[in-house]
């Protein structure tokens, strides 16, 4: 069986209070984006991990899928796998790609061993192997608090835009952001400041992880910058980075050829 695991941008993110437990309170809005990476599974004789487009470092023992089917045979005693995993939503880029292919794989391995996981035990699941990982489960438009596990219902239409995400020749750690954030909590609600017509956001909605992350990769803010001067009605950066995204009224087309070749670009009518 083969899923194709989405991506998520932040419009806004608010880091309120640092948590007794180590983690991080916050306020943001998770919206999909339909970039995807691809995620095979099949029943095999031992348990195997492949991966193939954009290189993945590290441990495979420490990838989130290899992670996700770790917890379900500690809890299922499922048989082995062969798993591979197409990576093309960048990482280090704060598009949840590493979380969204966790949630696939434990949908798949729910499916594949008709485990019948309650949505709860999912969503259990979920957030113990990643803070943003509950947001895939039910990927749709949330305003997100706690640790980002928090979900309330809110409504942005963005139907009338164009999303151009660019993410830079740059990697920037999660553990390495949260570090260097001071939390505060906002005067207004992220929830009712997006309420504003988009044209009202720039200035008013904005990301705490900016301050850091331009200081330290100072073309971060500079492509942030760039889609504003190309005609970007709303820009930011997503998640804790590198990442940034702008909305446009119209398809804009040719901003590849003013961009470094190292940089990745997708494109989506919202």
């Amino acid at each position: 069986m083969i899923h194709y695991p989405i991506s998520k941008i932040n419009i806004g993110l608010n880091v309120t209070e640092k948590r007794s437990d180590g983690f991080h309170n916050l306020e943001t809005i998770f919206y999909p984006v339909q970039l995807q990476d691809a995620l095979e599974l099949v029943h095999s004789k031992k348990f195997s991990f492949s991966a193939s487009g954009i290189p993945i470092d590290g441990n495979i023992n420490n990838n989130l899928v290899v992670k996700a089917y770790s917890l379900l045979k500690e809890e299922y005693n499922i048989s082995p796998v062969k798993v591979h995993l197409h990576k093309n939503i960048p990482m280090g880029a704060g598009l949840g790609g590493g979380s969204a292919d966790a949630v696939e794989m434990l949908n798949m391995l729910d499916h594949l061993f008709d485990l019948k996981i309650e949505k709860q035990k999912l969503l259990d699941y979920a957030l113990s192997l990643g803070s943003d990982c509950p947001f895939f489960v039910d990927p749709k438009p949330v305003f997100a608090t706690g640790r980002g596990e928090v979900f309330s219902e809110v409504e942005v239409d963005l139907s009338s835009f164009h999303l151009i995400l660019v993410k830079p020749a740059v990697h920037v750690s999660t553990a390495e952001a949260y570090s260097n954030i001071v939390p505060h909590k906002s005067r207004l609600s992220l929830k009712g400041l997006v309420q504003f017509p988009v044209n009202k956001w720039k200035g008013n909605i904005t990301n705490q992880f900016e301050d850091f992350v331009f200081e330290k990769y100072p073309e971060v803010g500079e492509l942030k910058e760039f889609l504003y001067r190309e005609g970007a009605v709303f820009a930011l950066m997503s998640g804790s980075g590198s990442a940034v995204y702008g909305l446009f009224r119209s398809e804009k087309r040719g901003l590849e050829d003013k961009l470094p070749k190292n940089y990745q670009l997708y494109r989506q009518k919202l």
